[in-house]
């Protein structure tokens, strides 16, 4: 399985997790959120809201255009300190933005 192949199994995987936790929304932030500059739309959007509507359609968009994917990811720990400890399938979708991140070591 090549490299574009393994991001797409990891973003359906993600997608997934989302909803089979209760976690994905079906109405995106308003529009000026998306505007924000600030990694991870810090200030306009909750960290699940950006994971679906920003992170996740980013990275299809990428794989669709065949484009270069990055050399470095590293999102997990940012939601391992977002999210809060007691949030119901934390722990599940810490896992499973692990593997994602894991695609993108060096030597992957």
């Amino acid at each position: 399985m090549n490299r574009h192949q393994q991001v797409q199994e990891r973003l359906q995987a993600t997608e997934q997790c989302l909803k089979e936790s209760g976690l994905w929304q079906n109405q995106p932030p308003d529009s000026e959120a998306f505007a924000c500059t600030e990694p991870f739309c810090v200030s306009t959007m909750l960290p699940l809201e950006w994971l679906q509507w920003v992170f996740l359609p980013r990275m299809q968009a990428l794989l669709d255009a065949g484009a270069p994917l990055p050399a470095t990811l590293a999102i997990a720990p940012y939601y391992e300190v977002a999210l809060d400890a007691a949030m119901p399938h934390r722990t599940r979708l810490l896992q499973c933005l692990t593997a994602f991140d894991n695609l993108f070591e060096s030597g992957n």
